[in-house]
């Protein structure tokens, strides 16, 4: 890896911190909503919509990608559900708002690896992504297999006491989810030739999915009674744009095998830090967190180190514009 690409990894650990940043402050509007976990994920998510919405309206090219994005999905060159990643970040988003308060970023965030490690596996195996089919390595199944172990680690001193073991298969889902996200929006991103367009798309779906779960769940227990005034509690949507957009620009630079395993570092790293520094509700780290979150830090490396190849990304699963068609990145070979 060359000198240049350093403040590039940099930026890549720093996006996964954020990451962690956001589950905390979605956590903590949840909290400030009376425990109303599908507001705060409308919020957060819909904010970050309405900000991108807003961008359109002076920016020239995302503009111009959006119709790109659109006009394929018309011509079925982009399949419709391409277009609705922005559901596995609803997931996320919602995981974060009804478990973090239980469960802590640090627990929450080694769940969230292990849906995304075990859900790599299962969408490169069915060549969902832009670069096709990718056979899993034994170092990938080992991997998954030890940040599973992690999960069960992390919570071996919680045993018992009430502890709210359902409420762990929400993030553990929603990891899954994370993975199909980043997966069809590949497709989305070289379809708009705008990593900008890719990004409302994300958000467009997402708000719409959250927006009505939010309106059955109001219906049937109504709104939340107050709206807390800390103004940071408001930023999860302009933070989740912010490691978005990071991503974004340092796949460029790193490869998707590299980037990806420097974002899970900066999350499980940032997520224990913010539960050790900030602590914030029931959480409660012990022994057993701080080795689950270096168990999933060691099987992460594990997974991620079998090499990269280059792989032909196709922007849709049909015919596809010849200026935009492919291009050529480093993809994850294991990761």
């Amino acid at each position: 890896m060359p000198a240049a690409a350093a403040p590039w990894l940099l930026l890549a650990v720093f996006s996964g911190t954020l990451i962690s940043l956001q589950a905390r402050i979605t956590g903590e509007l949840a909290a400030g909503l009376g425990g109303d976990g599908f507001a705060a994920a409308v919020i957060s998510f819909g904010s970050g919509f309405v900000v991108l919405a807003l961008g359109l309206l002076v920016l020239r090219k995302p503009r111009r990608g959006v119709g790109l994005v659109l006009a394929d999905v018309r011509g079925r060159r982009l399949r419709w559900w391409q277009v609705l990643g922005g559901f596995g970040g609803a997931a996320f988003l919602l995981a974060q708002g009804l478990t973090v308060g239980a469960l802590g970023v640090a627990l929450f965030t080694v769940a969230i690896v292990a849906g995304q490690v075990t859900g790599g596996l299962l969408f490169d195996r069915m060549g969902l992504g832009p670069a096709g089919p990718q056979r899993p390595t034994r170092r990938r199944v080992v991997g998954a297999v030890l940040v599973l172990a992690a999960v069960g680690l992390s919570m071996a001193d919680k045993l018992g006491g009430g502890f709210p073991y359902l409420m762990l298969l929400l993030p553990l889902v929603a990891g899954v989810c994370v993975s199909w996200q980043q997966a069809v929006n590949g497709h989305v991103k070289n379809a708009a030739g705008s990593a900008y367009a890719g990004t409302f798309f994300n958000f467009a779906a997402g708000t719409g999915a959250l927006s009505v779960i939010f309106l059955v769940h109001a219906v049937a227990a109504g709104l939340p009674s107050r709206l807390p005034s800390d103004p940071y509690l408001y930023l999860g949507g302009l933070v989740g744009i912010s490691f978005i957009t990071i991503a974004v620009a340092a796949v460029q630079k790193l490869g998707v095998l590299l980037l990806g395993l420097c974002t899970i570092t900066g999350q499980l790293v940032g997520s224990l830090a913010l539960d050790l520094l900030l602590p914030h509700g029931d959480t409660d780290v012990t022994a057993a967190t701080v080795a689950g979150v270096a168990l999933a830090l060691a099987a992460v490396a594990l997974a991620a180190l079998s090499g990269t190849r280059t792989g032909r990304v196709v922007a849709s699963s049909g015919g596809k514009r010849p200026a935009a068609s492919e291009e050529r990145v480093k993809s994850p070979g294991a990761a």
